[in-house]
């Protein structure tokens, strides 16, 4: 049964320009994983009810581009595409209307795909050598995956230190527990996680609950600061 979905703050119509603006609008970017576009429809939704206006859909599953494009009329919304790893992704992802690219690594192909196309890039780089490769091509803000296997907060002040000024955006290993102290850290400019989407949530249609996890991690978002 779909829940009533409470009307969200409106959001600002313009398309985020850049990392900075992206991510100071979403301090919290779900990683949607979905099986069709009506599921990705009803999880936007949800999303947005719960004060969350992003969502990274992942290529995951062969409904990614499908659910991208019907996500976008989503009033409120913002949506990117995530585990973009080559650039026949990359152009299908900005053909359905994504407007971030999130990749699961570095790949200069991709970066530069996405860079020339006018769209926000966010390749992962969990160490100092991707992270020069990801500056050479004009990037000032990675994902950090999987943030807690390649030692979360403690790396990424480490790495911050070496590169001020560079923004992070931690994924793999966040949750509610530990959103706030994520958050805290300056050089992290938001994190990604997939708690409040799951996908037995979404297999269930618990459009309710995933409202319910999204106010909480915004919350946790607003006591951190952001």
């Amino acid at each position: 049964m779909t829940p009533t979905i409470r009307t969200a703050e409106p959001a600002d119509a313009t398309p985020p320009s850049s990392p900075a603006a992206l991510l100071a609008a979403n301090p919290v970017i779900p990683v949607v994983v979905v099986d069709s576009a009506e599921d990705g429809v009803a999880v936007g939704k949800a999303l947005v009810a719960g004060g969350i206006t992003t969502a990274e859909v992942t290529f995951r599953t062969a409904a990614g581009a499908e659910a991208i494009r019907a996500m976008q009329e989503v009033e409120g919304l913002t949506v990117g595409a995530g585990t973009v790893i080559n650039t026949t992704q990359v152009e299908a992802a900005i053909a359905a209307g994504a407007r971030y690219i999130v990749s699961p690594g570095f790949s200069a192909d991709v970066v530069r795909a996405t860079l020339d196309a006018g769209i926000i890039s966010l390749p992962a780089c969990s160490d100092a050598s991707w992270i020069m490769a990801a500056l050479e091509l004009g990037i000032d803000t990675v994902k950090f995956f999987p943030a807690s296997i390649n030692g979360g907060i403690p790396a990424i002040k480490a790495l911050s230190a070496v590169f001020p000024g560079l923004g992070f955006v931690p994924t793999g290993g966040v949750n509610a527990s530990n959103l706030g102290e994520y958050l805290a850290v300056d050089a992290i400019r938001a994190c990604g996680g997939s708690w409040m989407v799951k996908k037995d949530l979404v297999a269930a249609r618990d459009w309710e609950q995933i409202t319910r996890l999204s106010a909480q991690a915004v919350a946790i978002a607003k006591e951190a600061g952001r």
